[in-house]
């Protein structure tokens, strides 16, 4: 310890106790322990002041005792002023106020018997005894102050504090022996954390694995051989464009039959006369739900017709023959005739586009055209009297999504484009470029239809907004919407208008929700009819569903389903499920795409491997 005051120094004895042992009969010593850490071991230091006599070697005493032994009153008045002297700042500020108290208190006791601390306890780890004399260089005194002077010890107290001094430095020798014996033999047990590095292999040591002759290519003179792989065939890219112009209508899966498919033209021709359809009356409810409870599913009206999986329907309008057409994810077009048998002589493919058709309509005006958008950036228009595919409206640069005849005789076009631009279309014009270009708001556009009754209406479907146009206000540079609903929360399918008058307008969310809003008025804002909830989760490798409206009843569309069993369901424009077309043995797969017979009681459903559904009534 250093100085605590003018030429004052004090006994202390530091004890080592383990954690688990404490001295319980030591009195006045410190109550709260000081931890230390030595090799991952912890202990209790604990610290107190005392003056020791000489009882016996082997014990020492607490200092209220010291008094007992002396008989003369002076020598204890003597010593009760060198406990006094003991309460200096100094060592007030080492304890606190209440162990400093006790200290003191058990000091001054005279009724306390003798506290021994045996020399044989295991617990001591350590123990040491500063005793340092005078300056004069008597090693024999200990000095004490006092604030108002000094006072020697007796012979017989300066003799028996060295005994005890020389004591205490043996016994302090002994455990420091003891421990560090103690400690040695630790360190040799606790186990090594490092990872011995693994010494290389020699050379010598490694196994060669042999190699047959066959396997390096080499004959067994030594002389490699020639490289007899197969050299991979050279990929034709799929999305590579097919040359510009017309396109001969000839079969790709009726080789050799070219007589047979020139007949089934010449009575394709014949259905396709232009004739006055007149428009049916809606039919009552029941009526309507008996006529589709009559339609029925047979294996002879299920075929596959594309490649690939169906992303576009049309039916032909004929009420004599069913001829159906679907185009897939590949750019192909495939007609199937039901009337024809076998059903393998009723099926054509056409390679008309390198990419997805995902539109498909017979015209209106003329039957016996069949266009074609793709997204490759063509539009072409089969026709049946000439047996060519021609080439109406072409844009390599920009890729189509869907189109709609805007006139009522069919001449002229209204093309949407997946970067939200829209292009009209003259078919009499010659050439293949647009006559009005238009750039909308919206990020991009799925499907447009024009309005059945006031045709300068279109509506469009883009990422998650419908938006209704008038073409008589558009500008090409900005097109500003009529009417836009933004109630829809995820990406839309499909918007389409009711087929008769337009009043209102279906629409196909990935929220699981069909919607169903007012079109009568077209104001600034059209209210929500209907919300209907319908899983249209299709996934990745589904097409994704489209509600169309049935061209024969005003009230009703028609939906694909992901419920089990298969089904079609059709549903009226108040969200009351009107029908479910269902058949276990022939419907086992989801029909993304429909389409209704404008006149008849047919219903075609296409699936995602090319095969095609047929309902007859």
């Amino acid at each position: 310890m250093g100085r605590m005051g003018r030429r004052q120094r004090k006994t202390l004895v530091l004890l080592w106790v383990n954690e688990s042992q404490i001295f319980q009969s030591i009195i006045g010593l410190s109550l709260t322990p000081k931890q230390a850490t030595v090799l991952q071991k912890q202990a209790l230091v604990l610290l107190f002041l005392f003056v020791v006599k000489k009882k016996n070697q082997a014990q020492m005493m607490s200092p209220q005792n010291l008094p007992q032994n002396n008989s003369n009153d002076e020598e204890k008045r003597k010593v009760k002023r060198k406990l006094e002297e003991l309460a200096t700042p100094e060592v007030e500020d080492m304890f606190p106020k209440e162990e400093y108290s006790l200290q003191k208190s058990a000091l001054g006791s005279q009724v306390e018997p003798n506290v021994v601390i045996t020399r044989n306890t295991k617990d001591v780890l350590s123990l040491s005894n500063e005793i340092q004399s005078s300056q004069d260089g008597d090693g024999d005194e200990i000095e004490t102050a006092d604030m108002d002077g000094s006072t020697e010890l007796s012979a017989y107290e300066k003799k028996r504090l060295k005994n005890i001094s020389e004591n205490a430095e043996f016994f302090a020798s002994l455990q420091l022996l003891e421990t560090a014996a103690r400690l040695r033999e630790m360190i040799a047990k606790r186990p090594s954390h490092g990872t011995k590095r693994k010494k290389p292999k020699k050379a010598e040591d490694e196994i060669v694995c042999r190699r047959s002759m066959r396997l390096l290519k080499v004959d067994p003179s030594g002389v490699p051989l020639p490289d007899s792989s197969p050299q991979p065939e050279s990929v034709v890219d799929q999305y590579t464009h097919l040359p510009p112009g017309p396109l001969e209508m000839i079969p790709e899966n009726q080789n050799g039959k070219n007589e047979i498919f020139k007949g089934i033209l010449q009575m394709w021709m014949k259905i396709s006369q232009p004739r006055n359809m007149s428009t049916k009356k809606l039919s009552n409810m029941k009526r309507y739900q008996a006529n589709l409870t009559g339609m029925v599913i047979s294996e002879d009206t299920i075929c596959k017709v594309t490649k690939s999986r169906i992303c576009s329907m049309a039916i032909h309008p004929s009420e004599t023959r069913t001829l159906v057409a679907a185009g897939d994810k590949l750019g192909h077009v495939g007609l199937w005739d039901l009337t024809q048998q076998p059903r393998e002589d009723g099926i054509f493919t056409f390679i008309l586009h390198s990419q997805t058709v995902s539109c498909l309509n017979f015209s209106p005006a003329n039957p016996a055209h069949l266009l074609s958008l793709s997204h490759d950036g063509t539009l072409r228009c089969g026709d049946f009297t000439r047996a060519v595919f021609e080439e109406v409206y072409r844009n390599e640069e920009k890729n189509f999504s869907y189109f709609d005849f805007l006139a009522d005789d069919a001449s002229t076009l209204i093309v949407g484009h997946w970067n939200a631009s829209v292009a009209l279309v003259d078919r009499r014009t010659p050439g293949t470029s647009y006559e009005q270009f238009f750039q909308s708001n919206m990020s991009l556009i799925r499907t447009l239809q024009v309005h059945p009754m006031n045709r300068h209406y279109f509506v469009a479907a883009g990422a998650r907004n419908v938006h209704i146009y008038d073409l008589r206000h558009l500008k090409s540079k900005e097109m500003k919407p009529l009417i836009s609903i933004t109630e829809h929360m995820k990406s839309l399918a499909s918007a389409y208008f009711s087929p008769f008058t337009g009043n209102r307008v279906v629409t196909t969310c990935a929220d699981d929700n069909l919607r169903v809003f007012d079109t009568s008025c077209m104001s600034s804002k059209i209210p929500l009819l209907t919300r209907v909830r319908h899983n249209n989760n299709t996934g990745r490798w589904l097409s994704r569903f489209r509600a169309i409206w049935d061209p024969k009843q005003e009230d009703c569309f028609i939906v694909g389903s992901m419920a089990r069993p298969r089904s079609i369901d059709v549903f009226h424009e108040s969200g009351e499920l009107v029908h479910s077309f269902i058949d276990e043995e022939c419907l086992a797969s989801v029909c993304s795409i429909n389409v209704m017979h404008p006149t008849q009681n047919i219903l075609a459903g296409g699936n995602s491997s090319g095969r095609i559904h047929v309902f007859k009534g």
